[in-house]
């Protein structure tokens, strides 16, 4: 069995308790506006372009069968993404590597291997994290491969989701997951179609579920500016999840910049930008929250 992964970030403190692997992996159910993983929204790999990096040397349009690479007179290099058919020959020529594919094809057994390298460090339930992307789309995969991780010695499995998978998903990797990361982007139907293209219908209705399978979830909510920061917004947020009797902890994630690049390089043009919310509004955000969890 194969998946689509486009990362393995180590050493991770942030996806799960203690330290964490982290396998990203490809394709998504929703496009937030704000999306710093673009790489992980498509569920095949794409050609990945890195302007900074390119020479000018036009060996890839010399090769390139299919009319992706052109150069203006000026040497500008531009590209037909929408033509390419990831043959290779392009990345192959390029002596900077300014061309690369955005993902990787690994087997579970390859994928837990190199997952479970970093066991020594699994301290305080540390283990290996699913995310993307949206895993749950690999469900399969991932249940094999984190099947095969805790064969080899990871203390504990965690799945990050957005929750916007059949029901049929979570239940093929329930049995080898210990905690599920769940993020909650917006409270209202109105603000979660408006920042992801999609209702959170069957987002809502799988974390009931989930909750009532007794596994731990954590809960994160990403403030976006315009989106969800307005006090009535978090309240929504607040009250969904207080509702959740399994949930660990709430965490509110500001907006960020980082990825906004990535954009670029796969051919998705500008990425939207969102103003970032100060740490005075997160306070008062993080409040709304605590008073739903009675804290």
């Amino acid at each position: 069995m194969t998946g689509n992964v486009f990362n393995i970030q180590r050493f991770s403190l942030h996806d799960g308790p203690g330290i964490r692997t982290t396998l990203f992996l490809m394709g998504c159910s929703l496009r937030c506006r704000w999306c710093h993983n673009p790489e992980g929204l498509q569920g095949e790999i794409l050609l990945q372009y890195n302007e900074k990096e390119c020479v000018g040397c036009k060996a890839c349009q010399a090769v390139c069968p299919n009319g992706v690479h052109h150069f203006d007179a000026q040497g500008g290099h531009t590209l037909a993404f929408e033509n390419c058919t990831l043959c290779g020959k392009c990345m192959e020529s390029c002596p900077a590597q300014a061309l690369t594919k955005s993902g990787k094809v690994y087997t579970a057994q390859e994928l837990a291997e190199l997952a479970v390298r970093d066991k020594f460090a699994y301290k305080n339930n540390g283990g290996v994290t699913f995310s993307g992307g949206e895993p749950l789309l690999q469900a399969d995969f991932v249940a094999e491969t984190a099947k095969i991780c805790r064969k080899l010695g990871a203390p504990t499995i965690t799945v990050d989701t957005a929750g916007n998978v059949p029901w049929e998903n979570f239940e093929k990797v329930l049995p080898w997951t210990d905690y599920f990361l769940f993020d909650i982007k917006a409270g209202s139907q109105e603000a979660h179609v408006k920042g992801t293209g999609c209702s959170n219908r069957r987002i809502l209705e799988n974390l009931k579920r989930l909750d009532e399978t007794g596994k731990p979830i954590y809960i994160r909510v990403p403030v976006i500016c315009g989106i969800n920061d307005s006090k009535e917004e978090m309240e929504k947020i607040a009250a969904i999840a207080a509702d959740v009797v399994h949930a660990v902890e709430v965490r509110l994630l500001p907006y960020h910049t980082f990825g906004r690049e990535k954009y670029l390089t796969l051919g998705y043009g500008e990425a939207e930008l969102f103003t970032a919310p100060d740490e005075e509004q997160m306070a008062k955000l993080r409040q709304i929250i605590s008073s739903a969890q009675g804290k």
